[in-house]
Protein backbone atom coordinates (compact mmCIF):
# COMPACT_ATOMS: atom_id res chain seq x y z
CA UNK A 1 0.00 0.00 0.00
CA UNK A 2 1.29 3.38 -1.31
CA UNK A 3 0.73 6.43 -2.54
CA UNK A 4 -0.89 9.48 -1.22
CA UNK A 5 -4.17 9.20 -0.06
CA UNK A 6 -6.86 12.16 -1.40
CA UNK A 7 -10.39 13.02 0.07
CA UNK A 8 -12.51 14.57 -2.34
CA UNK A 9 -14.46 16.70 0.30
CA UNK A 10 -17.07 18.66 1.24
CA UNK A 11 -16.58 20.52 4.22
CA UNK A 12 -19.89 21.04 5.41
CA UNK A 13 -21.02 17.44 3.96
CA UNK A 14 -21.93 14.57 6.85
CA UNK A 15 -20.86 12.36 4.85
CA UNK A 16 -17.16 13.70 3.95
CA UNK A 17 -16.74 14.62 7.75
CA UNK A 18 -17.53 10.65 8.70
CA UNK A 19 -14.80 9.74 6.65
CA UNK A 20 -12.29 12.87 7.87
CA UNK A 21 -13.03 11.50 11.42
CA UNK A 22 -12.07 7.81 10.29
CA UNK A 23 -9.31 8.60 8.76
CA UNK A 24 -7.95 11.38 11.92
CA UNK A 25 -8.52 7.90 13.95
CA UNK A 26 -6.41 5.66 12.07
CA UNK A 27 -3.75 8.46 11.74
CA UNK A 28 -3.74 8.40 8.20
CA UNK A 29 -2.14 11.54 6.30
CA UNK A 30 -4.24 12.65 2.97
CA UNK A 31 -5.18 16.00 1.23
CA UNK A 32 -7.83 16.73 1.02
CA UNK A 33 -9.42 18.09 -2.64
CA UNK A 34 -12.25 20.74 -2.00
CA UNK A 35 -15.64 19.72 -4.39
CA UNK A 36 -17.85 22.86 -4.08
CA UNK A 37 -21.52 21.48 -3.70
CA UNK A 38 -22.96 24.97 -3.57
CA UNK A 39 -21.44 25.30 -7.31
CA UNK A 40 -22.24 22.28 -8.61
CA UNK A 41 -18.48 21.01 -8.58
CA UNK A 42 -19.87 17.40 -8.01
CA UNK A 43 -21.86 17.76 -11.82
CA UNK A 44 -18.75 18.19 -13.67
CA UNK A 45 -16.88 15.62 -15.97
CA UNK A 46 -14.05 15.29 -13.71
CA UNK A 47 -15.96 14.64 -10.79
CA UNK A 48 -18.15 12.29 -12.24
CA UNK A 49 -15.52 9.98 -13.67
CA UNK A 50 -14.21 9.42 -10.44
CA UNK A 51 -17.78 9.07 -8.68
CA UNK A 52 -20.55 8.66 -11.07
CA UNK A 53 -23.21 9.16 -8.59
CA UNK A 54 -21.66 13.08 -8.19
CA UNK A 55 -21.51 12.76 -4.90
CA UNK A 56 -18.90 13.24 -1.80
CA UNK A 57 -16.89 11.86 -0.54
CA UNK A 58 -14.91 9.82 -2.96
CA UNK A 59 -11.05 8.86 -1.54
CA UNK A 60 -8.26 7.58 -3.74
CA UNK A 61 -6.34 5.47 -1.95
CA UNK A 62 -4.17 2.14 -2.45
CA UNK A 63 -4.88 2.79 -6.43
CA UNK A 64 -8.18 2.54 -5.86
CA UNK A 65 -11.03 5.28 -5.88
CA UNK A 66 -13.60 4.47 -3.31
CA UNK A 67 -17.41 6.38 -2.40
CA UNK A 68 -19.90 6.09 -0.27
CA UNK A 69 -18.63 6.64 3.57
CA UNK A 70 -19.84 3.31 5.18
CA UNK A 71 -17.88 1.68 2.39
CA UNK A 72 -14.91 3.69 2.71
CA UNK A 73 -14.72 3.26 6.34
CA UNK A 74 -14.92 -0.55 6.29
CA UNK A 75 -12.04 -0.61 3.73
CA UNK A 76 -10.18 1.54 6.27
CA UNK A 77 -10.80 -0.57 8.96
CA UNK A 78 -10.23 -4.03 7.19
CA UNK A 79 -6.97 -2.30 5.42
CA UNK A 80 -5.54 -0.40 8.99
CA UNK A 81 -7.36 -2.19 11.74
CA UNK A 82 -6.15 -0.42 14.58
CA UNK A 83 -7.70 1.34 16.30
CA UNK A 84 -10.57 -0.86 15.33
CA UNK A 85 -13.97 0.88 14.63
CA UNK A 86 -15.82 -2.45 14.04
CA UNK A 87 -15.22 -5.12 16.34
CA UNK A 88 -14.62 -8.50 15.26
CA UNK A 89 -17.43 -9.94 17.56
CA UNK A 90 -19.90 -10.98 15.11
CA UNK A 91 -22.95 -9.76 16.73
CA UNK A 92 -20.92 -6.51 18.35
CA UNK A 93 -20.08 -5.78 14.53
CA UNK A 94 -24.04 -5.93 13.89
CA UNK A 95 -24.78 -3.98 16.32
CA UNK A 96 -22.68 -1.36 15.33
CA UNK A 97 -23.33 -1.36 12.06
CA UNK A 98 -27.16 -1.19 12.78
CA UNK A 99 -26.42 2.04 14.95
CA UNK A 100 -24.24 3.47 12.37
CA UNK A 101 -27.29 3.02 9.15
CA UNK A 102 -29.41 4.68 11.41
CA UNK A 103 -27.79 7.92 10.60
CA UNK A 104 -26.09 7.10 7.03
CA UNK A 105 -29.66 5.10 5.70
CA UNK A 106 -32.31 6.29 7.54
CA UNK A 107 -31.75 9.95 8.49
CA UNK A 108 -29.00 11.33 6.12
CA UNK A 109 -30.41 10.53 2.81
CA UNK A 110 -33.76 12.20 3.26
CA UNK A 111 -32.56 14.91 4.81
CA UNK A 112 -29.36 15.74 2.51
CA UNK A 113 -28.79 19.17 0.25
CA UNK A 114 -30.31 17.07 -3.08
CA UNK A 115 -33.40 16.25 -1.53
CA UNK A 116 -33.51 19.48 0.37
CA UNK A 117 -33.67 21.09 -3.02
CA UNK A 118 -36.44 18.64 -4.15
CA UNK A 119 -38.45 19.69 -2.00
CA UNK A 120 -37.74 23.90 -2.30
CA UNK A 121 -37.83 23.22 -5.99
CA UNK A 122 -40.24 21.02 -7.09
CA UNK A 123 -42.78 20.08 -4.36
CA UNK A 124 -42.36 24.24 -3.40
CA UNK A 125 -42.08 23.68 0.23
CA UNK A 126 -41.59 27.07 1.94
CA UNK A 127 -38.23 27.10 4.77
CA UNK A 128 -40.54 25.99 7.60
CA UNK A 129 -41.82 22.99 6.21
CA UNK A 130 -38.04 21.85 5.26
CA UNK A 131 -37.34 22.59 8.53
CA UNK A 132 -40.10 20.04 9.78
CA UNK A 133 -39.11 17.63 7.35
CA UNK A 134 -35.54 17.81 8.85
CA UNK A 135 -36.76 17.60 12.16
CA UNK A 136 -39.01 14.60 11.86
CA UNK A 137 -36.62 12.58 10.75
CA UNK A 138 -33.73 13.38 12.41
CA UNK A 139 -35.71 13.13 15.93
CA UNK A 140 -36.86 9.74 14.53
CA UNK A 141 -33.53 8.48 14.04
CA UNK A 142 -32.58 9.76 17.40
CA UNK A 143 -34.94 8.66 19.44
CA UNK A 144 -33.46 5.08 18.36
CA UNK A 145 -30.16 5.87 18.88
CA UNK A 146 -31.19 7.45 22.63
CA UNK A 147 -32.90 4.20 23.42
CA UNK A 148 -29.70 2.08 22.37
CA UNK A 149 -27.29 4.43 23.83
CA UNK A 150 -25.37 3.56 27.33
CA UNK A 151 -25.34 5.62 30.46
CA UNK A 152 -21.85 5.91 30.24
CA UNK A 153 -19.56 5.96 27.68
CA UNK A 154 -19.73 6.38 24.37
CA UNK A 155 -22.10 4.27 21.45
CA UNK A 156 -18.90 2.23 21.12
CA UNK A 157 -18.27 1.45 24.88
CA UNK A 158 -14.71 2.68 26.03
CA UNK A 159 -13.79 3.95 22.43
CA UNK A 160 -15.43 5.16 19.06
CA UNK A 161 -16.92 2.88 16.95
CA UNK A 162 -18.42 3.07 13.44
CA UNK A 163 -21.56 4.83 15.04
CA UNK A 164 -19.69 7.41 17.37
CA UNK A 165 -17.95 7.99 13.83
CA UNK A 166 -21.86 8.53 11.77
CA UNK A 167 -23.41 10.33 15.21
CA UNK A 168 -21.13 13.54 15.11
CA UNK A 169 -21.62 15.09 11.88
CA UNK A 170 -25.38 14.32 12.31
CA UNK A 171 -25.23 16.32 15.66
CA UNK A 172 -23.34 19.08 13.80
CA UNK A 173 -26.32 18.82 11.43
CA UNK A 174 -29.16 18.87 13.71
CA UNK A 175 -27.62 22.29 15.35
CA UNK A 176 -27.37 24.01 12.27
CA UNK A 177 -30.98 23.21 11.89
CA UNK A 178 -32.22 23.89 15.15
CA UNK A 179 -33.59 20.90 15.60
CA UNK A 180 -33.78 20.59 19.94
CA UNK A 181 -31.62 18.36 21.65
CA UNK A 182 -33.34 18.10 25.06
CA UNK A 183 -34.99 14.59 24.26
CA UNK A 184 -31.99 13.26 23.58
CA UNK A 185 -29.55 13.62 26.81
CA UNK A 186 -27.68 10.69 26.09
CA UNK A 187 -26.58 11.69 22.65
CA UNK A 188 -25.80 15.34 23.87
CA UNK A 189 -23.16 13.82 26.34
CA UNK A 190 -21.99 11.37 23.87
CA UNK A 191 -21.56 13.59 21.21
CA UNK A 192 -19.55 16.26 23.61
CA UNK A 193 -17.05 14.24 24.80
CA UNK A 194 -16.25 12.76 21.33
CA UNK A 195 -15.63 16.53 20.09
CA UNK A 196 -13.33 16.64 22.56
CA UNK A 197 -10.96 13.90 20.96
CA UNK A 198 -8.14 15.39 18.38
CA UNK A 199 -9.51 13.03 15.70
CA UNK A 200 -13.11 14.58 15.68
CA UNK A 201 -11.93 18.11 16.76
CA UNK A 202 -9.44 18.13 13.62
CA UNK A 203 -12.48 16.75 10.95
CA UNK A 204 -14.89 19.51 12.30
CA UNK A 205 -16.38 21.42 9.43
CA UNK A 206 -15.21 24.66 11.10
CA UNK A 207 -11.57 23.52 11.48
CA UNK A 208 -11.58 22.73 7.70
CA UNK A 209 -13.53 25.25 6.03
CA UNK A 210 -11.44 26.58 2.81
Amino acid sequence: MSGDIVLYDYWRSSAAYRVRIALNLKGLAYRSESVDLTSGAQRGSDYLARNPQGLVPALAIDGHMLTQSLAIIEYLDQTRPEPRLLPLDPALCAQARARAQVVAADIHPIANLRVLNVLRGEFRADEAAVQDWIHRWISAGFAALEAQAPQTGLLGGAAPDLSDVCLVPQMYNARRFALPLAPFPQLVRIDAALRELPAFAAAAPEAVQK
